[in-house]
């Protein structure tokens, strides 16, 4: 996992379990103190937040073991896949694009950096140099050239 990944996953993971253990029951403690809970809604806010803190500490920490599960060897050497850089020619824009392949965390397609879970990113990975992947998009199909490959291995070197 890149480390700047792993790092910014980290501090949200700690500002979140910061909330629910310290500033939430504070907060409902608060609330409680104001009496009847049936129409306080101090109580139902603060209690709402604390479900939603608690579901997105969980995704959160799912995440991170996803991310931290993710085996360098197990990328292929010479086919599109996490990490790569890939030099497509799109027939329907008649241009050459580059694109990055990383994870959803990272990615900003006005950079070029583009998810693999993503319609691109899916298209493109497990291809090779010369392979054309049809990519579906709302605008219809597109297709992409694979013309230049330069995996997270090659890049490593």
């Amino acid at each position: 996992m890149p480390e700047h990944i792993k790092k910014r996953l980290e501090e949200q993971i700690k500002a979140l379990e910061y909330e629910l253990t310290t500033e939430l029951p504070a907060e409902i403690k608060r609330a409680v103190a104001l009496g009847d809970l049936s129409e306080n809604a101090e109580y139902h806010s603060a209690k709402q937040r604390q479900e939603f803190v608690n579901a997105h500490l969980g995704q959160l920490k799912k995440r991170m073991a996803e991310l931290s599960m993710v085996n360098l060897a197990n990328i292929p050497h010479n086919k599109v896949g996490f990490g790569s850089t890939v030099v497509v020619f799109d027939s329907s824009k008649d241009e050459e694009i580059t694109y990055k392949l990383v994870t959803s965390e990272e990615s900003d397609v006005t950079l070029g950096l583009i998810s693999t879970t993503s319609p691109i990113g899916r298209s493109l990975v497990g291809k090779e140099v010369g392979d054309i992947a049809t990519v579906v998009t709302p605008g219809g199909k597109r297709e992409l050239e694979v013309l230049k490959l330069t995996t997270i291995h090659d890049s490593a070197e």
